[in-house]
């Protein structure tokens, strides 16, 4: 059974990659004081979390001051467990988001009776303004995607199923 978290006070949160565009791995990472955990996470599991932060706090007032860049990740990311699903919340009275990731678990796990860990994250709207922000801006890094298509475009070319095999998209 994989270990569970339940992080309150968060020093910082972040999500990040490894790898070149196109092999790149996403990570959520999370530090309080002297504990901390990192989390694999898929590119599209980033880009829902950033839309849905976004969204949540654009229904909310501005924070006070300024929000400070999300932090780079922290090497060797080492992920405790593949996330599976991720659920978000505002507690209007603490003024806080919680996010909720459930791990990923294997298709034979209903057979074990194995249960999945959980990672509860409690992170101030600073916070969850600038994990927005790193959270765009690694989607945005990543590989072009195709006009005709969507899917992306590799470096060493694109073979576009939309014009069957014939000439493929510029860049």
């Amino acid at each position: 059974m994989s270990r569970s978290f339940e992080l309150d006070d968060l020093d910082s949160v972040t999500v990040g990659t490894v790898g070149t565009p196109g092999r790149r791995t996403f990570f959520l990472q999370a530090r309080s004081g002297t504990e901390s955990m990192t989390l694999k996470v898929e590119k599209q599991q980033v880009a829902a979390l950033a839309q849905f932060l976004s969204d949540v706090l654009s229904d909310l007032p501005a924070p006070a001051g300024p929000a400070p860049d999300a932090p780079e990740l922290i090497e060797p990311a080492t992920p405790e467990w593949a996330v599976g699903g991720l659920q978000l919340a505002y507690d209007g009275t603490s003024d806080r988001v919680i996010l909720l990731a459930e791990e990923l678990l294997p298709d034979d796990s209903a057979d074990t009776g194995a249960e999945a860990a959980t990672a509860r994250l409690v992170i101030t709207r600073h916070q969850a303004s600038a994990l927005v922000r790193r959270g765009f801006e690694l989607i945005g890094a990543g590989r072009p995607p195709c006009p005709l298509c969507g899917l992306p475009i590799d470096p060493e070319g694109h073979s576009c199923p939309r014009t069957n095999g014939h000439k493929p998209p510029s860049r």
